[in-house]
C-alpha cells in the first residue's frame, strides 16, 4: 500500500514483475494514506540536487504528517549501482527511485524491479512523457548544449546535431555539456562516441 502512494506522490516504485499494459489511475485514499501511515517512513533515492529532494520531502511530510521521507541523494551511476547490489542481496531498502538517466528505468523494468502503478495526476501528463506500461515517467528533461570555436570553424561548418558534434577532426573545434546524466561537465568532442 505504502509504495502506491509513494508512486503517486513522488515517481516509480521498485518490487513486482511486469505487466502487458498500464494499471487505470488510482487516487490516493484514505485507506491508502492510513496503511502507508502505519509503515511510517519512505526511502527515496534521488539524483535531484539535495535541495529539491529537500523541498519534496517537506513537501510530502507537510501533506502526509505521520509518514517520514528519507531522502538518500546520489548520481544517477551510484544509484543504478545500489539498486543492483541491494536487489542481488535480497535487500528492499528502497521505496522510490529517481534516476536522471532513462536507460536506469528501463532496465529495472525488464528485471523485474519495478512495480507498475499510475497515480491519477499522471494520468493527465502527455503519453509521451510516460512508460506505456505504468512502470515510470518522465518529470524533467536535460538539454546538451553544442558550443564550437568561431575563430576555428565558420558557421557554415558548425555542427548541426550532436552527432555532427562527436565527428570533428579537430578536438580543439567543438565543445558541450557531457550528455551523461549527473555529469555536468565539459567534454571534449573527440572522447564523446
Amino acid at each position: 500500500m505504502k509504495r502506491a502512494l509513494v508512486a503517486a506522490l513522488l515517481g516509480c516504485c521498485l518490487a513486482g514483475a511486469a505487466r502487458a499494459e498500464a494499471p487505470p489511475p488510482t487516487p490516493v485514499t484514505p485507506a491508502l494514506i492510513e496503511a502507508a501511515t502505519k509503515e511510517g517512513t519512505i526511502v527515496f533515492y534521488s539524483s535531484y540536487d539535495v535541495a529539491v529532494g529537500e523541498v519534496f520531502r517537506k513537501a510530502f511530510e507537510a501533506k502526509y504528517p505521520g509518514i517520514s521521507v528519507r531522502v538518500e541523494r546520489s548520481g544517477s551511476e551510484r544509484i543504478f549501482s545500489r539498486v543492483a547490489q541491494e536487489y542481488e542481496s535480497g535487500i528492499h531498502a528502497v521505496d522510490v527511485v529517481d534516476s536522471a538517466d532513462a536507460t536506469h528505468l528501463m532496465v529495472w523494468k525488464r528485471q523485474g524491479l519495478l512495480t507498475a502503478y499510475v497515480p491519477e495526476e499522471l494520468g493527465k501528463w502527455p503519453q509521451e512523457m510516460r512508460d506505456p506500461d505504468g512502470f515510470y515517467a518522465a518529470d524533467r528533461a536535460s538539454l546538451t548544449v553544442i558550443g564550437y570555436n568561431t575563430k576555428l570553424v565558420k558557421p557554415e561548418d558548425a555542427p548541426k546535431s550532436y552527432a555532427g558534434s562527436t565527428r570533428s577532426s579537430r578536438p580543439s573545434e567543438c565543445s558541450r555539456c557531457s550528455p551523461r546524466p549527473s555529469r555536468p561537465r565539459k567534454s571534449r568532442s573527440a572522447s564523446a562516441r
